[in-house]
């Protein structure tokens, strides 16, 4: 019977360790909205707040008082816990240090959210990061849809988590960024240092030579200034003037998603945001109530008959700004509409 018994324990923790294992290496899911984000935990045989603090790169100081429990009186199988993301143990824009890794952190996507919703609810996070971490070519994502929005720095030598370490693909676009703009700014401030070095030699000839220095000065300097005014002036007006894309570059996919249906029609009030999409490629974006993400939609403005063709982002967000609102749009497409950066009463349709 003892042997039956001792079998029994063996095969028990055999059996548990493959189930722990598995449940770490899961994908990790963020809940909440910025600044107040988390994971979830299910406390595991053995476990405490420091081992589950080495875990998450996180002091067991911060865990207990986040959920609302006290250090001392320990965990108990099976509990759930909160892993809050801070500063410390989680990243969306540069890296980690030479002792850590980064783990990503996921997103669902749920019922009609939007890239615009899933970038404001996480820090705001660019729309482009999050089409490149994620790999995507368009605006609109399933329902169900894991997107990673964030990630998770732990220690290669304490945390099981390592092992689902990943390269974040947006630190290759910070450090191309980065290096001109240094570069510029070392180049910009010698330039003073060299110019005003001279100085004090050239007055000793000034005063043994007045009338020399004089004609020098007035010949070169005068028409050098004029030559260069005047094409500032010319060049400025063409490139403050807005490109005209006729209507912008989703006219035709907004032809094929009418084609055949059923068409809706409202009139309301449009107000912007800026963006600097459209004023190069003619791509304009907005954000609409009544149509789903990806949706586009054509935007006619009542005061000057002109049309342009967006695509929904997201709806609006639930605000006092947009109280009353129809539609906002990019401020590249309302530019293009002749209605500047003000509100205006325009129509709107789009397919079923």
């Amino acid at each position: 019977m003892k042997k039956l018994s001792t079998m029994k324990r063996l095969l028990i923790v055999l059996f548990s360790v493959p189930v722990f294992a598995f449940a770490q290496n899961k994908a990790l899911v963020i809940e909440g909205v910025s600044p107040d984000l988390y994971i979830n935990h299910t406390v595991a045989p053995k476990e405490n707040y420091y081992s589950i603090g080495r875990i998450y790169n996180i002091s067991p100081k911060e865990v207990a008082p986040y959920n609302k429990l006290v250090l001392e009186s320990g965990l108990s199988l099976g509990q759930a816990l909160k892993i809050p993301l801070t500063p410390v143990n989680f990243v969306q824009s540069g890296g980690a240090a030479a002792d850590e890794v980064l783990v990503p952190v996921y997103h669902t996507v749920a019922g009609k959210e939007g890239l615009y919703r899933i970038s404001t609810n996480y820090n705001k996070l660019p729309l482009e990061t999050l089409k490149k971490w994620n790999n995507l070519k368009s605006d609109a994502v399933a329902n169900g849809t894991h997107l990673i929005v964030g990630y998770l720095k732990v220690k290669k030598e304490l945390s099981p988590l390592a092992s689902m370490a990943k390269t974040k693909p947006a630190d290759d676009v910070v450090k191309v960024v980065e290096a001109p703009v240094k570069t510029v700014a070392v180049k910009e401030t010698s330039k003073p240092d060299v110019s005003n070095e001279p100085l004090p030699v050239v007055k000793n000839p000034v005063k043994e030579n007045p009338v020399a220095v004089e004609k020098v000065k007035k010949e070169p300097v005068a028409p050098v200034v004029a030559k260069e005014a005047e094409p500032v002036k010319k060049v400025t007006p063409p490139a403050i003037s807005g490109k005209s894309f006729n209507g912008g570059v989703f006219k035709s996919d907004y032809e094929n998603q009418v084609r055949n249906k059923d068409i809706a029609g409202e009139t309301g009030e449009a107000a912007i945001f800026k963006s600097t999409s459209g004023w190069e490629d003619g791509k304009y974006y907005c954000l609409h109530n009544s149509s789903s993400p990806g949706t586009i939609i054509k935007i006619t403005s009542s005061t000057t008959g002109k049309s342009i063709y967006a695509k929904v982002l997201d709806v609006m967000p639930d605000i006092k700004q947009n109280t009353g609102l129809l539609v906002r749009l990019s401020n590249a497409a309302a530019q293009e509409l002749g209605a500047g950066d003000a509100k205006f009463i325009c129509s709107v349709s789009y397919s079923k």
